[in-house]
């Protein structure tokens, strides 16, 4: 790809969440339709629910916090502890930093960036309005992390890194910014087979979600490229019961599915 290709592609993906931030409810998951976006007002609750979040997750955070945005539960495998540093990838309007500050306690910081202004200003809101001190919501890009070097315990992220054009360039900021032995806990889309061209050229499916997965192999292979080790993916098969509402009629599921990603940034690099 070229550079321009890359700037319409992270053009689009702006445009599309720009969308979604000025929706009051909307329990989207992904889709190919309204930016990521269920039409039929579908609850995010409920939403949020089957990725894998519980009850006390959806309720104890502040309204409009939680879009029902994402394909997982990044922090159930984060084993966040207090007083850690957060960075949250793509962080939307807030929901898994939110979630993310009650586990790491008064003597923690959640970050959270995210390239929609529309996003941070929600975000923003959200953290007044709940009363946070200790969440701070940057305006970037995440192949350009605005966060200093070495900073960072656990970087956390929920179906984001696909929209990328540039995923290896996220994993080696991701590198840069974590403390040596600090870790990555991601929930992603990955293809677990070779998508067709109509997807691969269809920009709905790519803000939505779809077409921007990488394969596992590939995937491995960038985080190795980065710098991390004790790389684990595992594809969660069951995820193929949303993400087939995600384009109905399309097959999606037959190509892509859900994933948790763990990697570690060594003690000594």
């Amino acid at each position: 790809m070229t550079q321009l290709t890359h700037d319409n592609i992270r053009q689009a993906v702006r445009d599309q969440y720009g969308k979604v931030a000025k929706l009051e409810n909307t329990g989207c998951g992904c889709s190919t339709t309204s930016s990521c976006c269920d039409e039929s007002g579908s609850d995010a609750k409920i939403a949020s629910m089957e990725l894998g979040y519980s009850i006390a997750d959806v309720t104890h955070v502040p309204e409009g916090a939680n879009m029902g945005l994402g394909c997982g539960n990044p922090r159930a495998i984060a084993s966040l502890k207090p007083g850690e540093t957060v960075l949250d990838l793509g962080s939307g309007g807030g929901f898994d930093c939110f979630l993310a500050i009650n586990e790491v306690g008064r003597a923690g910081k959640v970050i959270g960036v995210d390239m929609t202004p529309e996003m941070i200003s929600k975000a923003r809101a959200n953290a007044e309005k709940a009363g946070y001190e200790n969440v701070d919501f940057r305006l970037g890009e995440i192949e350009n992390l605005p966060v200093a070097d070495g900073v960072v315990d656990v970087i956390i992220s929920n179906c984001v890194i696909n929209l990328s054009p540039e995923k290896l360039r996220v994993f080696q900021e991701a590198y840069r910014v974590l403390k040596p032995g600090g870790r990555l806990a991601i929930s992603d889309v990955v293809a677990t087979a070779e998508l067709p061209e109509y997807v691969k050229n269809d920009m709905a499916a790519f803000t939505g979600c779809m077409s921007g997965a990488s394969a596992i192999s590939e995937i491995e292979s960038m985080l190795t490229a980065a710098g991390f080790e004790a790389i684990e993916i595992s594809p969660k098969l069951a995820s193929k019961a949303f993400i087939r509402n995600w384009a109905p009629g399309s097959k999606i599921e037959d190509y892509v599915v859900s994933a948790t990603i763990e990697a570690v940034k060594p003690r000594v690099s």
